[in-house]
């Protein structure tokens, strides 16, 4: 007996591009200065954007574009047998771009295509790759809604952390694994407010900056420093999440905790490098004539985008500091907010 290899379907020949999908699950937020509106096919992609994005405080910037995020959960082609033979971990992540789109890829039926002069972005997820919601969510849907508002409201996006008061904020910038997560979530816990841990988005002209304070990441190591109480009981039951590195990490989510949340963008009032040296002063000045240099060594990807020259410009005239690492995290929380006071 002969068995007949099954052809695509009837609606996949009607459309094969999935240009007509039905999205009836709709939300907006008001994110990264302005208004954002998911369409999509799947509750569930949909509440993985509720995770990303839910309950965050609006931080409006003015005349800011309203941008539009498409989200489909679409049939794979064909079985992947390599992706289930690896069992534990996604397809390794491949960026791409061309003519007026950039874009990230899974692979062929897992992919987020970004195009600014049309103010959207179309994320396509198949329904085995939601076993890796982290990935989905991290790599794909907050990759999609981070480039298209940094390129369509003229942000320079920063892989830096921002946390103030009344209005004013500190950009903290480091290597990866110089402690801005840690130190940012002391500065929250004592009563200075968290714009964002990892990315942030800065107007050039103005220096106000805006960002997403959904979670931080920290090593489960930083729970120790932690004081007791029911305060941060919340952060002792975080998920633990594995980076494409192996590492884990505590996913903290902050809307959880009670603490204050950056409810408009903060003006950026001064500069904060961390350094993993342990001498010298806690806080100290960094030499003007040094500045452009660590920066542009710090931000790689931000320092060839197109508002830079006026966003370093208008940087050097503020105070930066250097941020010397002591035994115990809130020692620099503390200075930090002396810092902002004056």
């Amino acid at each position: 007996m002969s068995v007949r290899a099954a052809g695509p379907s009837r609606e996949w020949l009607g459309d094969p591009f999935g240009e007509h999908s039905a999205r009836t699950h709709h939300a907006s937020f008001q994110l990264l200065g302005g208004p954002i509106r998911f369409d999509s096919n799947s509750a569930r992609l949909l509440q993985l954007v509720r995770e990303a994005f839910g309950n965050l405080p609006p931080q409006r910037l003015r005349g800011v574009a309203n941008l539009r995020v498409q989200l489909d959960l679409v049939p794979r082609a064909a079985p992947n047998r390599a992706a289930r033979a690896r069992g534990t971990q996604p397809p390794a992540l491949q960026m791409f771009g061309g003519p007026g789109f950039v874009g990230a890829a899974l692979d062929g039926a897992n992919m987020a295509i970004v195009d600014p002069s049309r103010r959207v972005a179309a994320i396509r997820v198949s329904p085995d790759m939601l076993r890796f919601a982290y990935n989905v969510r991290y790599e794909l849907i907050e990759f999609a809604v981070y480039v298209l508002a940094a390129r369509v409201r003229g942000l320079v996006p920063l892989h830096a952390a921002v946390v103030g008061a009344g209005g004013r904020g500190l950009l903290l910038m480091g290597d990866s694994g110089a402690g801005k997560s840690t130190l940012a979530l002391h500065c929250m816990l004592h009563g200075m407010q968290l714009l964002s841990e990892d990315c942030v988005f800065v107007a050039p002209s103005d220096l106000r900056a805006t960002g997403a304070a959904n979670f931080l990441h920290m090593h489960p190591t930083g729970v120790r420093l932690l004081q007791p109480g029911e305060r941060t009981r919340w952060i002792r039951h975080a998920r633990v999440i594995r980076r494409r590195s192996g590492a884990r990490k505590l996913e903290i989510d902050p809307r959880r905790s009670g603490g204050s949340l950056a409810s408009s963008p903060l003006k950026i009032a001064a500069v904060v490098l961390l350094s993993a040296a342990r001498r010298g002063a806690l806080l100290g000045p960094v030499p003007p004539r040094q500045l452009q240099v660590r920066l542009e060594a710090l931000q790689p990807y931000a320092a060839r985008q197109p508002g830079w020259l006026q966003f370093s410009r208008n940087v050097s005239q503020l105070k930066v500091f250097e941020l010397r690492r002591r035994s115990h995290p809130l020692e620099a929380g503390r200075a930090l907010r002396a810092l902002l006071d004056r």
